[in-house]
Formats: C-alpha cells, structure tokens, sequence
C-alpha cells in the first residue's frame, strides 16, 4: 500500500501516546516514585487492556487495507518478520533485565501470530469474521483446563494460571481483538472501498503528530522502555526516592516470593509494610531499621 489512511495512522499515534503513558507510570512504580502496587490496581489494567485492543484491532484494519484485492505475500511477509523480529528482541531483552519474568508472548508475540490467523479470514464474510473474534474472547471462560498450564501451551492463554510475566497477551482472547478489526475493515471497504481520497486532510491540531507516531510505532516501542529505564536510572543517582520504604518493599517481595509464598499475597503486605514505615521511619542504625521493618511486615501479613 503506497498511500495511507491519515485517519488509521493517527489513531495508532494516539494508541502509541496512551502506551507511553502507561509505560511511564508503570516505571514510575517500579522506580519507587509512586506506588508500588500502581500497575495491578483495576484502572492501570483496564487502561492497558485498552490500549492492547487498540494496536490488536487498528493492525486487523490494516491488514484488510494493505491486500485490498489479493494477498501482496510479499509485503505481508516482510511485515510479519519485522513484527516477529521486533518480539524476539523484546524477549531477549526483558530476560536479560527480568529472568523470571520476561515477555514471551507480549503484544507485539500476538500481533504475529494472529496476523497468520487473520489470514484466513481476509475474504470471509464479515459476520463470520466477527462471531470468530467474538469466540476468541469467551474461550477463555469456556475452554480453560489445567493441561494448558504446561510451559509450551502458556501462550494460548487457556491455563488456569497465569504466568509470571511483564507483559501477558496470549492468543486467546487477544487475537479475537484482531479478528474484530478485520472484520470493521471488511465492513468499511464492503460499504465503500477506502482510497486516499477518502482520507482526512490532517489539518486538526495534532493530528499530522499522531500520525507520524503511527507510521513509526515499531521502532518507538522498541526504544521508548529502554530510554524511560536510563532515565529514571540516571534520576536515581541524583534524586532517589525515599529510601527504606522503597528498598524495603522491593527486597521484602523478593524474599516472600523466593520463600513460596504468592506474588499477590507477597505484594500485599510488602506494600502495607512499606506504607506503615514510611509514617514514620524507625530510628537507629541499619540493623535496628531492618529488623524494625520486617516486625512491621510481619504485622501486616497477620492482617
């Protein structure tokens, strides 16, 4: 496709900002700068959620636009590599900072995957199309059994527990957000085919930037974490946060999951243990502050 839909790349550019956005804050947390348990409250998940949707469903748009007549396998493989590529590079390097935890089936893992999916759905029908996208968000519900727990089935999503990870979007019900979007754009261009003639200007304010954060938002997914990371790196050596209730809290988690004991439980008092030490921060030296903190910990989880 040689010529873009203005309207499509600005709505993936505002699906960029709402990303970094949430990036920020959720580094926010993580540096000790806000709260610790900011990025698993329901309105920071809810916020993701919809910004997964966002990208999932303006790519199965895409892909209805970009092989408008015929499949163009060439193009659609030279942009599958470069998505799987880029995933890959988000794999290896969340296992390089987080080992326990890194991503293996994030979103740019499930835009891959359901671009192959989305194939077979290019010239269906676009009820067809729909009631598939809406299949892949009830089978969850419907199909979860503990044999999907195994290792090598968790990206399917249909486990009965969920992986420990920085970023979770597996295949079921996240390609159904694709699917969706395969099938608006089927219905788009079956009302009426979509050229650059039917293309906003961009004169609104603002949307010739959002546009240009759409055609570029491979590369800025790709290098925005690293630049936020060396950011509040670099701002820690020179204005770190308060210290015994953020090196407490990281450390307290880290022991309590270490000891077996649940993420979610760990999290918890470790934040409760945090919050109650940051009223008033124990006197004396270091040993003294350690030991007065785990008392407090050890409050909060009788709670």
């Amino acid at each position: 496709m040689t010529r873009r839909w203005r309207a499509l790349d600005a709505a993936r550019g505002l699906a960029v900002a709402a990303m970094v956005v949430f990036h920020l804050m959720w580094d926010l947390a993580h540096f000790g700068y806000a709260d610790h348990d900011l990025p698993w409250s329901a309105s920071m998940k809810a916020f993701g959620h919809s910004i997964a949707f966002a990208f999932l469903f303006i790519a199965g748009v895409s892909l209805v636009l970009a092989h408008p007549a015929r499949v163009d396998w060439r193009a659609f493989w030279r942009r599958f590599a470069l998505i799987a590529g880029a995933a890959a590079l988000v794999s290896l390097g969340t296992w390089l900072v987080f080992p326990s935890a890194f991503v293996f089936f994030g979103i740019l893992h499930c835009i891959a995957a359901a671009s192959l999916l989305s194939l077979l759905f290019l010239r269906a029908p676009w009820p067809v199309t729909l009631a598939a996208g809406a299949f892949f968000f009830v089978a969850p519900h419907l199909l979860a059994a503990p044999a999907f727990n195994a290792s090598w089935l968790e990206w399917l999503g249909l486990g009965t527990i969920e992986p420990m990870t920085q970023d979770w979007r597996p295949f079921f019900p996240w390609a159904g957000a694709m699917l969706v979007g395969v099938a608006a754009g089927r219905l788009r261009t079956r009302r009426a085919p979509i050229d650059a003639g039917d293309a906003p200007q961009g004169h609104a304010p603002g949307e010739k930037a959002l546009a240009f954060l759409g055609r570029h938002s491979l590369p800025i997914y790709l290098i925005h974490q690293p630049l936020l990371f060396g950011l509040f790196t670099a701002l820690l050596m020179v204005a770190p946060p308060a210290p015994d209730a953020a090196t407490f809290r990281a450390s307290c988690e880290k022991s309590c999951v270490e000891e077996g004991t649940t993420r979610d439980v760990c999290r918890r008092y470790c934040v409760c243990a945090a919050a109650e030490a940051s009223r008033g921060a124990p006197a004396g030296d270091e040993a003294q502050r350690m030991k007065r903190l785990q008392e407090i910990a050890a409050a909060c989880l009788a709670r």
